[in-house]
């Protein structure tokens, strides 16, 4: 893709998250994010800025709960990729995972169930929502040059 249909298919997906983060009625969301993902940088200086300054906002504004998952935790089945367990008022859950290059919907109820444990687990073992917010508090304060 040239580097306008990446900016259009980007901007879309923005818009659409924006959105939702603002919609009283859209879902509850509820992320534990691993601290490699806020340390790793990506894309510059000023790309982990906005990225933290958002995560902290979202999290100030109580647009969604966000727990980091400290080093401190050790290994747990969320750190080979990303994965969203989905639950609906009228419909079975539901689970989502991805990898680099391709994603795979699960609505397995024992695998379900299975994601669903791990994601709980990971949860518990995960800071507060107030010390997440003080930790990404603290990595904005820090220089961001590797």
């Amino acid at each position: 893709m040239d580097e306008q249909e990446i900016e259009q298919i980007v901007g879309a997906r923005q818009e659409r998250a924006g959105a939702l983060l603002k919609n009283p009625l859209e879902p509850e969301l509820w992320f534990v994010i691993h601290e490699a993902v806020l340390r790793t940088h990506v894309g510059g200086t000023e790309v982990m800025r906005e990225q933290l300054e958002h995560i902290a906002g979202v999290s100030r504004n109580h647009q969604a709960v966000i727990q980091v998952l400290p080093f401190s935790a050790g290994m747990t089945p969320l750190m080979y990729g990303p994965m969203r367990v989905m639950t609906f008022s009228e419909e079975p859950s539901a689970a989502y995972t991805e990898t680099a290059h391709t994603g795979q919907l699960i609505e397995d109820p024992a695998v379900v169930a299975s994601i669903a444990k791990s994601y709980d687990l990971a949860r518990a073992a995960a800071m507060s929502p107030e010390a997440s917010l003080g930790f990404v508090d603290r990595l904005l304060a820090e220089d961001f040059t590797p």
